[in-house]
């Protein structure tokens, strides 16, 4: 088959590198959007750190040739947070500290036992095992296997179950359990079997573990041939047990606890709201005058550039070139945030006035994007992992979008009030005789929301409320 060349003429849509970098800066909160400015900081030579007092900020970046660096008195600069202190006011560091681990209060206790060093590797490793809510959770097969291949250790299923036997007794009580029936367990073990009442609940435990957790209660006072009184006595008992025995624990921290830095800050005072976008831990970002001063030296006072100079002087326009686009792209991050923020604030007025969710209306993103004008891929990456520091709490502007529901009158309503509705008709109903699915969805239709049964199951299962048979109290 014979090669010839011919030439086609397509049309295709493709992002710059820059168009690129902007949709990341979006997409970033504001406590990655402050590393991201340090690495851009560290990454390119020309960009510093700006300390300079707000009223002697410059105008805002503008894209301009070589000559015009070469023209300009200055290197103008974003400002990219409010300077509303005093120069008396010093920044003073928050030290913050952080007490053992459960991990090793455990190894402190190890230490008070009379364990060979055999042991005590082997308890250790166990230890490590342990997860944030003090359970167990791997089985001691796969943990022998990794002793054997990390440690050089041959142990036995046997051999681990007795050291565990060992972490069993340590504080806080139930740590170390594989399940919840053993963790419900160990604890009644350490607390002395004084009362008709915990003898009662650790048979319960011990023998009728399913059927408790399903609330059979009449099948298990049948079986135990106990009144009501001892029975109710018996499990609040078992009610005082910690399901997570890692919570008892206290002193230190968890390295992946959750931080959250608002990304706007809304203030509601006298009927009025005071928009602004948390950037006061942001650093202020200019370019370097040493290194315009450097583009002046390298050209001649005829305008020409020596060839030995003509390298290092394409380098450091191309670094300026890339720091002012960096410095403007911070701008039009600064500019989409606000007025997305402005229109969700506009159009939730009533919501953030005391939030209360019942006042949330129903919102879609494409509601916000024909607002603004924007497109809706831009909303989503501008409400995506943001918050907002309001008078009654921190909140995700995710969590501020809704689907629409239709009452009888025809008026659409948003799902949080349906949620709302659901959630005091469980809170107020009978727990001996707790509302069905279908009972929720004959109230909610009588209400004027219409509404199906599975509806009411998927809003339940949102709200974290279990069945109805689950919900049941003697």
């Amino acid at each position: 088959m014979a090669i010839n060349q011919k030439q086609i003429l397509s049309l295709q849509q493709k992002l710059s590198p820059q168009q690129i970098q902007m949709i990341k800066l979006l997409e970033l909160p504001t406590l990655q959007l402050e590393q991201r400015i340090k690495q851009e900081i560290e990454d390119n030579i020309v960009l510093e750190e700006n300390e300079r007092p707000a009223e002697e900020e410059d105008a805002d970046p503008q894209q301009v040739s070589v000559d015009e660096y070469l023209r300009e008195d200055d290197t103008p600069s974003y400002k990219s947070r409010i300077n509303n202190y005093s120069k008396d006011d010093k920044q003073r560091p928050v030290y913050l500290t952080e007490g053992r681990s459960l991990q090793e209060y455990l190894v402190e206790q190890l230490g008070y036992r009379n364990l060979s060093e055999r042991d005590m590797r082997l308890a250790v490793y166990l230890v490590g095992s342990i997860d944030e809510d003090g359970y167990l959770r791997r089985d001691l097969e796969s943990i022998a296997d990794d002793i054997a291949f990390t440690m050089g250790i041959e142990t036995t299923e046997e051999e681990l179950e007795r050291v565990l036997g060992v972490i069993h007794e340590l504080e806080p009580a139930g740590i170390g359990a594989r399940d919840l029936r053993e963790c419900l367990l160990l604890q009644m073990a350490q607390m002395p079997l004084d009362t008709r009442a915990k003898r009662l609940a650790r048979k319960i435990l011990t023998n009728y573990f399913d059927e408790f957790v399903k609330k059979h209660y009449e099948k298990l006072m049948a079986r135990l041939q106990v009144s009501e009184e001892d029975f109710r006595e018996a499990i609040a008992e078992i009610r005082r047990l910690s399901p997570k025995p890692g919570n008892l624990y206290a002193e230190g921290g968890s390295d992946a606890a959750p931080y959250i830095v608002p990304d706007f800050i809304l203030d509601y005072q006298d009927g009025h709201f005071n928009l602004s976008l948390n950037s006061s831990n942001l650093p202020e970002v200019r370019i370097n005058r040493r290194y315009v001063e450097m583009i002046r030296s390298m050209v001649g006072s005829d305008g020409k550039v020596k060839e030995s100079d003509r390298e290092a002087l394409q380098f450091v326009k191309n670094k300026i070139d890339s720091a002012k686009w960096f410095i403007s792209a911070i701008k039009q991050r600064h500019d989409t945030l606000m007025r997305t923020m402005q229109t969700i604030l506009d159009y939730q007025q009533e919501y953030f006035k005391d939030g209360d969710k019942s006042k949330l209306r129903p919102m879609i993103l494409k509601d916000v994007a024909d607002r603004t004008g924007l497109d809706v891929s831009t909303i989503s990456r501008v409400v995506n992992s943001k918050y907002v520091q309001t008078q009654f709490g921190i909140i995700l502007l995710k969590s501020l979008f809704s689907e629409a529901m239709q009452t009888d009158s025809g008026e659409e309503v948003s799902s949080y009030e349906i949620k709302h509705i659901l959630q005091e008709c469980i809170d107020e109903e009978d727990k001996r005789r707790p509302l069905t699915d279908e009972a929720l969805m004959d109230i909610l239709n009588s209400k004027g929301y219409r509404i199906a049964r599975r509806t009411v199951a998927k809003y339940r299962e949102m709200l974290g409320i279990p069945v109805a048979r689950l919900r049941k109290h003697i």
